[in-house]
C-alpha cells in the first residue's frame, strides 16, 4: 500500500470519528427517553448538532483528499529526467510565518469567544484576518517573482506544479476569508449572537488544517520532497 493510500485513510478515519463523535451516526429515534412531542430519546444524546460542523468535516476530509491526490502527482511527476525545480522565493518564509501567526490568532480567538471577552475577540479577529491577507498576498509576490526570473507554468513540470499547489491553496484560503470576514461583521454587530463562538471555532479549525497543508507543500517546493518520499519509501518497504 502506497503512502498516498495510507494517508487518505487515516483522513477517512479521522472525518467518521470526528462525525461519530458528534453524534450524526446515532439513531435517537430508537432510543429511550423522553421528547418535547411526547416519543422518546436516549438519555445522553445531543439533538442540536450544528450543521455547520459536519459541513467542514466533510469538506475538510475532501479537500485533503484532493491535495493528497496533488502530492502524490507531484511525487511521481519529480521523477522525470525533465523535472527542474524552480528556486524558492525567500518571501514564502515570511508568508509561513504570517499564516503561523494568523492560526494562532484564531485560536486565541477562540477562547476569547468562550469566554465573552467580546473586545479581545475583535482584535484578534482582526489580526487574523489581517496576517491571512499578507500570506495572500505574498503569494502573488513569489509568483510575480518566479515570472520575473523566467520561471513560466508552461516552461517545466515542476513550474507547474509550483503555481497549481500554491495557487489550489490560496484559492481555499480566499474561501475562509469570506467565512472570516462573515464571522468578523458578526462579532461586531450591537449584540453578537448566541453562535458567535461556534463560528470562531469553526474557522480556526479550517486556519488550523490550512497551515497543515501548507506546511506540507512548503516542505516539498523548499526541496524536502526527495527525502521525504525516500523516508516513507523505507517505511513502507
Amino acid at each position: 500500500m502506497s503512502f498516498i493510500g495510507i494517508f487518505f485513510i487515516i483522513i477517512a478515519s479521522t472525518a467518521v470519528a470526528y462525525l461519530a463523535r458528534q453524534g450524526i451516526f446515532r439513531s435517537d429515534w430508537l432510543e429511550e427517553g423522553e421528547l418535547a412531542g411526547g416519543g422518546t430519546l436516549s438519555a445522553g444524546s445531543d439533538p442540536h448538532i450544528p450543521a455547520t460542523r459536519v459541513g467542514l468535516t466533510v469538506f475538510l476530509a475532501v479537500a485533503g483528499c484532493v491535495f493528497s491526490l496533488l502530492a502524490a502527482a507531484f511525487f511521481m511527476r519529480m521523477g522525470s529526467p525533465d523535472w527542474q525545480a524552480p528556486p524558492l522565493p525567500g518571501i514564502l518564509w515570511f508568508n509561513t510565518a504570517a499564516l503561523l501567526a494568523s492560526s494562532a490568532a484564531l485560536q486565541f480567538a477562540t477562547y476569547a469567544a468562550r469566554r465573552r471577552d467580546i473586545e479581545r475577540l475583535r482584535t484578534l479577529l482582526l489580526i487574523g484576518g489581517a496576517c491571512a491577507g499578507v500570506f495572500f498576498l505574498g503569494q502573488f509576490w513569489a509568483w510575480r517573482d518566479l515570472v520575473a526570473l523566467g520561471f513560466f507554468a508552461s516552461s517545466n513540470p515542476a513550474n507547474a506544479f509550483f503555481y497549481l499547489l500554491t495557487g489550489i491553496h490560496a484559492a481555499h484560503l480566499l474561501g475562509g476569508l469570506v467565512a472570516l470576514a462573515r464571522t468578523s461583521a458578526r462579532a461586531f454587530a450591537p449584540a453578537p449572537p448566541e453562535t458567535l463562538a461556534t463560528s470562531v471555532e469553526l474557522c480556526a479549525i479550517y486556519w488550523h488544517f490550512l497551515l497543515f497543508v501548507w506546511l506540507l507543500l512548503f516542505v516539498m517546493l523548499a526541496g524536502g520532497a526527495d527525502s521525504f518520499g525516500a523516508l516513507c519509501r523505507r517505511i513502507l518497504s
